[in-house]
């Protein structure tokens, strides 16, 4: 049998166990009437989002497409249709669980805490074990349809290029319409009326509650759909064109044949570790953050060591040199330890984000600057784990072995993206809580799963982050033998050139997403005011907010802003490609995915944690909620926002999607001679 059945049949099982969880979720008590009145509207808004969002992706994919069609082949085209709409039905089905989540989530948290992570857990598994499964199912169709067809490797990164182009619009798009609403909510409730967080006298609080579903599910589910897939396609590519003999037993062609197996044999493996550690996450009675995060970690950590263990299994069966599995366990290894060093920069249960908190006692501005510099030194371990594992991954199985790490970095994804997603989940069912005015003691549970999902967000991040670095690596390496470039020349004008653009395209991306959140802030935050003062009796709770307003506001403003940044991503590859040449696009990329790591890592990590800086504060610490120690950490929280949900996950994004561009037009650009040359 071929060994690619085995990954289909662990993405079957994958699809089978998410309808399981599914069907589990959807038999919870969704609660009063209250709590589902307020769900059916961030239902409705969320929806409505993703509606009119996919149909402005449509025209995209559409024009895309017929340019692929002509620049390279109608197969490529079909490759690049079909990987969007895989990456579309893994967001959809992931966030259409995550609203409805939201409302049992607090119905089961007035039980128990066990019973509220078990239902919100299960809901953000939902959307982790789609997108391993839709992933994986998606590539082995591509591998029935076309292995063996001479354009093959023209195919197939079409399919990771259709994910990165809906992924970045979902990412940026969700990225500015949650993070707008959040902050218009804070800044206007918390520091100016002194109301609690989401309280229903805010008009902004039900836009914040759609946000976290369009950004932090459906976008993070795009954002690690594309890498996920990325990362086997560079393996694949990389298979076809630089493994050699050494690496596995057999004539070149078997090698060859086990080599484009093996990245898909240790997925599917992968899958089904995951499915095991969803199983593992239970937690006692006390709501208290280190027995919650120890209950996240063992579902991880169980994931991982049975992950490692069937890569072993699959290097033996693909006699394989156990030199393939140590990169492996390399990238496996790397995502714990990025995972373990996000924690620390941005949990409050450490010193750095606690440090944070004590300089919100002295005003905004000692709080922000001491935030920045956290997201500054927190760079350092995940460059040097970075670093470190591309060395022992070459020193072991060449490009080859760069490659094939970042699949294990990838291959317990399933259950480390239900540790994200169940963040909002369980950060709606609490202001849920708030607004139906349930018992002090739910809101302390659901407060607990939210600032768990805080941490585990941010390590997330951290994660997604470090899987991109690996991801875009391969892929630019992928993209250099296609051209055959197998030495840059770093005194080229060209090529220094095309590294100056390079490194330029995270700042000017950055630049577009933070001004799109602040624009769209600005007007969230003036209709709010407005509904303050022209609205007679919302303070009192005589009179309600008109929420809708805000809702249509962000959406509006978030498809508009979210066009330009995701042109830019796909257009200067192309430009710099045709005009200055393939050598000049390598040091492109060489200068894009260095410096995008680096501002990844520092937002995502400086937003986690000004914002558990802030839930700290509100535990009590310096003055407790309503204090000036704590007015300062929201405005630090505020800047944070767009920081660790907007921009910095985005940088994720942008690295991949210019590399796989540049891999599609590999065939095309070889023959391309640059201006300077």
């Amino acid at each position: 049998m071929d060994p690619i059945f085995y990954a289909v049949i662990a993405g079957v099982l994958g699809l089978g166990f998410a309808l399981f969880l599914t069907l589990y979720v959807l038999r919870q008590d969704q609660g009063s009437e209250r709590l589902r009145e307020i769900s059916a509207a961030i239902k409705e808004g969320a929806m409505a989002f993703l509606r009119r969002e996919y149909q402005i992706l449509a025209i995209f994919v559409v024009v895309v497409a017929i340019a692929l069609g002509f620049i390279i082949s109608g197969w490529a085209a079909f490759a690049f249709v079909f990987g969007a709409v895989s990456s579309a039905i893994a967001g959809f089905i992931g966030m259409n669980i995550a609203i409805r989540a939201n409302s049992r989530t607090a119905a089961a948290a007035a039980q128990s805490l066990n019973q509220g992570l078990r239902v919100s857990f299960r809901s953000g598994a939902v959307m982790g074990i789609c997108v391993v499964g839709i992933g994986i199912l998606g590539l082995s169709i591509l591998y029935f349809a076309f292995n063996g067809h001479v354009d093959f490797l023209q195919i197939i990164p079409g399919f990771g290029f259709g994910a990165s182009l809906v992924a970045i619009f979902a990412r940026v798009g969700g990225g500015i319409y949650t993070k707008a609403a959040d902050t218009g909510a804070d800044l206007v409730g918390k520091v100016e009326q002194g109301i609690p967080e989401d309280d229903p006298r805010n008009a902004a609080v039900i836009a914040d509650f759609v946000g976290d579903n369009v950004g932090d599910v459906a976008g993070m589910g795009a954002d690690l759909f594309e890498s996920y897939v990325d990362a086997i396609i560079a393996t694949m590519a990389l298979s076809m064109v630089a493994v050699t003999a050494a690496l596995f037993a057999g004539t070149a062609d078997e090698a060859q044949r086990a080599a484009w197996h093996l990245p898909m044999m240790v997925a599917a493996g992968g899958i089904i570790a995951s499915l095991i550690g969803v199983f593992l996450v239970r937690v006692g009675e006390k709501p208290e953050m280190k027995a919650l995060l120890g209950a996240l970690r063992r579902g991880t950590f169980s994931a991982s060591i049975l992950a490692a263990g069937s890569a072993a299994l699959v290097v033996y069966l693909l006699d394989a040199q156990w030199a393939v599995l140590w990169a492996i366990l390399t990238g496996l290894s790397a995502g714990v330890l990025i995972g373990e060093s996000t924690n620390y920069f941005t949990s409050y249960s450490f010193g750095p984000t606690r440090r944070i908190a004590k300089a919100s006692q002295t005003g905004a501005g000692t709080n922000i600057t001491s935030g920045f510099a956290n997201g500054l030194m927190s760079t350092l371990p995940p460059i040097i784990i970075i670093a470190v594992a591309i060395i022992i991954a070459y020193y072991f199985a060449d490009m080859y072995g760069i490659a094939i790490a970042g699949i294990g970095m990838l291959a317990t994804l399933g259950v480390t993206l239900a540790t994200d997603a169940y963040g909002p989940v369980a950060d709606n069912a609490g202001g849920i809580v708030e607004m139906s005015d349930l018992p002090p003691e739910v809101r302390d549970r659901t407060d607990a799963l939210d600032s768990l999902g805080n941490t585990t967000a941010a390590t997330g991040k951290g994660f997604a982050i470090g899987a991109a670095a690996l991801t875009a690596l391969a892929l630019m390496l992928s993209y250099t033998t296609a051209v055959n470039v197998s030495v840059v020349d770093l005194l080229k004008p060209a090529v220094i050139a095309g590294i100056f653009l390079g490194v330029l395209m995270p700042a000017l991306f950055c630049a577009l997403t933070l001004n799109a959140v602040g624009r769209t802030s600005f007007a969230i935050i003036n209709e709010v005011r407005r509904q303050f003062r022209e609205i007679k009796g919302i303070m009192t709770g005589e009179a309600k907010p008109e929420y809708g307003k805000c809702v249509d506001i962000c959406t509006k403003a978030a498809l508009k802003e979210m066009i330009a940044p995701g042109l830019l991503t796909v257009g200067i590859p192309v430009v710099v490609g045709f005009v200055l040449g393939p050598e000049a696009l390598a040091g492109f990329l060489m200068g894009a995915v260095a410096t995008g790591f680096l501002i990844a890592v520092m937002m995502a990590n400086a937003g986690g944690s000004w914002d558990n800086a802030k839930k700290w504060i509100e535990t009590g610490q310096y003055g407790g909620k309503g204090s000036d120690a704590h007015k300062a950490a929201v405005v630090g929280d505020t800047v944070g926002d767009p920081f660790k949900d907007t921009s910095g996950p985005s940088l994720n994004i942008m690295i991949k999607l210019m590399a796989i561009v540049a891999l599609v037009l590999a065939p095309v650009l070889k023959d391309v001679t640059g201006i300077l040359d």
